[in-house]
């Protein structure tokens, strides 16, 4: 049983983990943007990672709150949709030829898989964090909280950390897939005093 002293607490408590996953939100939709623009192309695949990574641990604080539930039953109108099909379609560009990808729909079900596409996980997601912005901006805290620890429990945690793990293994290839003549070459030259 709380009491009317722990209250304001649990109040600020609540603002603050808003206050920071929408700081995180905002990041992770600047940097989509600006690699969907083409701002940094050879630095792209880094700048994903990272701003993944700092997402979903932003989304593991949610996940590890006490559910929130907002005092109202109906969620406010924050107004229209953002259109993110520009979003989409400039990193379907930036992706042509390593868009799609598989992950496994459900690891404690089974093996089922499923196709996907790191443009269409990322700007997913990107709505997905626009929505709770919208509420947070206009004061609506528990809304927004709550809409953000439901989306990332019912959706954009699960697609961040399939995106991730695409973009890690892209970043792989990229780094680790070379001739095996400039690797022995490498190699020989790591051993040379």
């Amino acid at each position: 049983m709380s009491t009317d002293d722990e209250r304001p607490t649990a109040d600020a408590d609540l603002r603050d983990i808003a206050d920071a996953v929408a700081s995180e939100s905002r990041g992770f939709l600047t940097t989509v943007t600006e690699v969907a623009a083409g701002s940094a192309p050879d630095a792209s695949l880094p700048l994903l990672l990272l701003a993944l990574s700092d997402l979903l641990a932003a989304g593991a604080r949610l996940g590890a709150t006490t559910d929130v539930v907002p005092p109202s039953r109906f969620e406010p109108d924050v107004g229209p949709d953002a259109d993110l099909e520009p979003l989409r379609a400039n990193l379907a560009n930036l992706f042509d030829g390593i868009d799609e990808y598989v992950e496994v729909v459900d690891p404690l079900l089974g093996p089922e898989v499923e196709e996907a596409t790191i443009s269409g996980d990322l700007v997913a997601i990107a709505g997905a964090l626009s929505q709770g912005l919208a509420h947070h901006a206009r004061g609506h805290v528990l809304e927004a909280l709550w809409w953000w620890q439901f989306s990332y429990l019912s959706d954009w945690g699960e697609r961040a950390a399939s995106t991730l793990r695409a973009i890690q293994t892209i970043l792989a290839h990229v780094r680790l897939d070379v001739d095996d003549d400039v690797a022995a070459e490498a190699e020989y030259d790591a051993l040379q005093p």
